[in-house]
């Protein structure tokens, strides 16, 4: 179990959510219906306060004993949620965990999912010491693939019915990151 800091990268900062951030989630969940309601079937147009705030206490508890870490993607100041980002699926077994990632609909397109997402496998790599981090992204969802993709992740696979959305089964891209061949650099916005 590692605990979470507040990570700062260019033009944004990661950290744990808090329950004041529930209202700016809800509404980020439902501003973003068009992109993230297409991929993620617990986002949905009536996604509530009440909905983020057990999410939220979810997300504490599973941080608290290491079996995921679900944060907040914000503005530099931390006042501003932009998404999230999620190290979860972990598999101390295999040393191994997945990276999600989203971000509201308003701030896409300038490069704050793959910033996160690298900054996110740093902390996978160096802090959990995670040897293999997979990103599993539908088939279909070019937006994720590309992400995954600028992050520096391989494409292994397209894997048959490894997804379930709205129950059936879905192809996914499977991509992986590991330590040993994986450099972020400033061009990817991390810092430090």
């Amino acid at each position: 179990m590692a605990s979470m800091p507040i990570m700062r990268g260019d033009g944004f900062s990661l950290r744990p959510f808090r329950q004041a951030d529930a209202e700016q989630f809800a509404t980020a969940v439902r501003e973003s219906m068009s992109t993230l309601g297409r991929w993620m079937p617990w986002a949905s147009p009536r996604y509530s306060v009440r909905d983020a705030q057990l999410w939220f206490e979810l997300c504490t508890e599973n941080m608290a004993s290491g079996l995921a870490y679900d944060i907040g993607v914000f503005s530099e100041d931390g006042r501003q949620l932009y998404g999230g980002v999620a190290l979860n699926q972990l598999m101390p077994e295999c040393n191994m965990a997945n990276l999600g990632y989203w971000i509201r609909q308003g701030r896409q397109g300038k490069g704050l999912a793959t910033r996160a997402a690298v900054m996110m496998a740093c902390f996978g790599f160096h802090r959990l010491r995670l040897t293999r981090i997979e990103i599993v992204a539908d088939r279909d969802n070019v937006a994720s693939r590309r992400v995954a993709e600028k992050t520096g992740a391989m494409l292994e696979c397209i894997a048959r019915n490894r997804l379930v959305l709205n129950g059936v089964p879905r192809p996914a891209a499977i991509y992986s990151l590991v330590p040993e061949s994986f450099h972020p650099d400033s061009e990817r916005g991390v810092q430090g």
